[in-house]
Formats: C-alpha cells, structure tokens, sequence
C-alpha cells in the first residue's frame, strides 16, 4: 500500500478521533469510570489517551474499508 493511500486513511481517521475525544473530554469523568463492577484507577491522562487511540483505529478500519470498497473490481483482481 502506498504511502498516499496510508494518508488518505489516517489523517480523516485523526480528525474523528480528535472530534470523539472532545466529546469525551466534555461529557466523561474518568474518576467515575468503573470496570467489571471494579473503580478503573488509571489516570486522566491515561483514559483520555486509550480513548482517543481506540477512536483513531476504529475510524482507521473504517476509513480503510472505505477505500477498500471505493476501489475498481478491475483494480482489487490485478
């Protein structure tokens, strides 16, 4: 894959995530996050970060599917 094709998938991927973690970082409190019935003890800083990565790679596979499906029958058989 092409590092324009590369491009074409992460940067709109990197938008979303940016745009999902404002959203978080207005309406989440990681204090009052619990996991499996259990207080989740990371920090702010750590919740935010995992969020916003998790955001970019769903919006990666999302956007790479796009592109998959954008392509030609005559471009995915070469």
């Amino acid at each position: 894959m092409s590092a324009r094709a590369w491009m074409v998938i992460a940067w709109p991927a990197f938008l979303v995530a940016a745009v999902l973690e404002m959203v978080v970082f207005a309406l989440v409190d990681p204090s009052g996050l619990h996991w499996f019935g259990q207080s989740l003890e990371w920090s702010r800083q750590a919740v935010y970060t995992v969020a916003f990565f998790v955001f970019w790679a769903v919006a990666m596979v999302s956007s790479g599917l796009t592109l998959l499906l954008a392509r030609s029958g005559a471009d995915l058989n070469r």
